[in-house]
């Protein structure tokens, strides 16, 4: 089956749209010896901008969500508990603050474990998604995949209206 890399339009949508789109798409890593590492999404999570107080936007620009603000396609990777990078693609508008936690892949069933088994360290935070010549990009293969959706998790710091929202997308199975 053909796959076709991700563009930055795709990603030039609001977050929930694109982070429940991600969800059976291929994030594609190469590695600093040439290896391609090819991992399914299976769990993605939406963080929508200031006013979403699960998002790390919500306290305005800092030097560490600078990031957010980038163009679409951009990622945002950070140290989660000082022992975890988290992999997130910057949504949406340039200047409007969102991004899509990738959490889970299959074989690595949590945001830890997929920068883990694809090697994503904070020297990919800034970098733009791109064709297959660089780091880190999506493809897609035109499988259809179903998803569920629930709360998000390990937000107990936003409100409880935020803590509701259905914006995590599991892969159906």
């Amino acid at each position: 089956m053909q796959h076709r890399i991700l563009t930055r339009e795709f990603f030039a949508r609001e977050c929930p749209e694109v982070a429940a789109e991600l969800v059976g798409k291929w994030l594609c890593r190469r590695l600093p010896d040439g290896e391609i590492r090819r991992l399914r999404i299976t769990e993605t999570e939406a963080y929508c901008g200031e006013t979403d107080t699960a998002c790390h936007a919500h306290k305005g620009r800092t030097k560490r969500t600078e990031v957010l603000y980038a163009p679409p396609g951009v990622l945002y990777v950070y140290l989660c508990y000082g022992i975890h990078w988290m992999l997130n693609i910057v949504t949406g508008e340039e200047d409007r603050p969102q991004a899509v936690l990738i959490r889970a892949c299959e074989g690595a069933d949590g945001p830890g474990k997929l920068t883990k088994a694809l090697s994503v360290t904070g020297e990919l935070n800034r970098c733009t998604l791109s064709d297959d010549t660089g780091p880190l990009w999506l493809e897609e293969d035109g499988l259809p995949c179903a998803y569920d959706t629930a709360p998000r998790v390990g937000i107990g710091y936003a409100s409880p209206e935020d803590q509701a929202k259905p914006w995590r997308f599991i892969l159906r199975t």
